[in-house]
């Protein structure tokens, strides 16, 4: 169980990023590619992906197993702004040489572990440059074979992520937001509860929380293990079944093809102009005066072209745009 206290001055620290984590993605989906859990969720993509492996992404696969400790260093603060990877992993270069040896001892030592580290971690622990740079590489090479052909799903999911948080908090503020995540987060004023594979007592103590959506985080939140870090909780969001098929599959979510040509008309035009900022299909019908039914119908010829998703939250689906939604939208305003 992990048990997250706050005090006063941290409900009103608490943020939500604004976009998705390039390492904390990397990290979690690393750990998904290895493992087996979820196979409804990322059966496909690991089967598009676990060929693409090159023998130096070992060096990530051993550093971020499926259970266990994981070295905080992979995953530093980023603020939670969503910077490009470039940066993300510039910043992970240059961890200082004691905080290295501190994660990687650690590391070393966990229960899971069943053999020393190799000499190329030993090289990273020691802040070697050459071993420092093929660690960066790795970063890159695999985001580019493993995530960069999926992001734009990612980004467009972890949107209507927050998309559905901007609704809890403008309904309930922060005790709304953190209630918003039931059933993964249990908000127990004045304390955020989940289920966790070690007992742990997280005390902000007056720094706040971000809370970090992750397209590849499953079933249960993650946080780091060191104490003294900027506090963070890592949490799963849900996922559109299919999202990894190839777009020209029958039941692929993002079969846009066949689709684009049923999007002609006044009223679909409308609610992919109306969901930029989220609506569920009740509020489309009454702002658009039309059935239920017909934003239902409507809502689904524009999710399956991949114009927006739609998430169920309790009785309600809310719908919000993707990055291809939006673009076809500029498009139309620059003509």
């Amino acid at each position: 169980m992990l048990r997250v206290h706050f005090t006063t001055d941290d409900i009103a620290r608490v943020r939500v990023a604004a976009a998705p984590d390039p390492l904390w993605e990397i990290a979690n989906s690393v750990q998904a590619l290895v493992g087996d859990d979820g196979p409804l969720m990322f059966g496909d993509w690991r089967r598009l992906v676990r060929p693409r492996l090159r023998p130096e992404h070992g060096l990530l696969t051993t550093l971020l197993p499926p259970r266990g400790y994981s070295p905080d260093f992979l995953t530093p603060d980023l603020g939670g702004s969503g910077g490009g990877l470039e940066g993300a992993v510039d910043t992970v270069l240059r961890t200082p040489r004691a905080v290295l040896r501190r994660d990687l001892t650690r590391f070393a030592a966990s229960p899971r572990r069943s053999r020393a580290l190799s000499s190329g971690i030993r090289a990273v622990a020691e802040g070697e440059r050459e071993a420092l740079a093929r660690l960066g590489g790795t970063f890159h090479d695999y985001h580019r074979h493993a995530l960069a052909p999926f992001w734009p799903h990612i980004r467009a999911q972890v949107d209507a992520d927050r998309a559905v948080r901007v609704r809890a908090v403008l309904k309930g503020g922060t005790d709304g937001l953190l209630a918003s995540f039931r059933p993964v987060l249990r908000w127990r004023p004045p304390v955020l509860e989940a289920d966790y594979p070690v007992d742990r007592e997280l005390h902000l103590s007056g720094r706040g929380l971000l809370l970090q959506p992750s397209f590849f985080c499953f079933r249960r939140p993650v946080t780091l293990a060191a104490p003294d870090l900027p506090p963070v909780l890592v949490y799963p969001i849900q996922h559109v079944l299919g999202w990894a098929r190839p777009q020209d599959s029958p039941d692929s979510p993002h079969r846009g093809t066949a689709e684009l040509s049923a999007l002609i008309g006044r009223t679909r035009a409308a609610i992919l102009q109306d969901v930029v900022t989220g609506r569920t299909t009740g509020e489309l019908a009454l702002r658009l005066g039309i059935s239920g039914a017909a934003a239902s119908q409507h809502t689904a010829v524009l999710r399956r072209a991949g114009l927006l998703l739609s998430v169920r939250r309790s009785r309600h689906v809310l719908h919000t745009i993707t990055p291809a939604g939006l673009a076809l939208l500029e498009g139309a305003a620059s003509v």
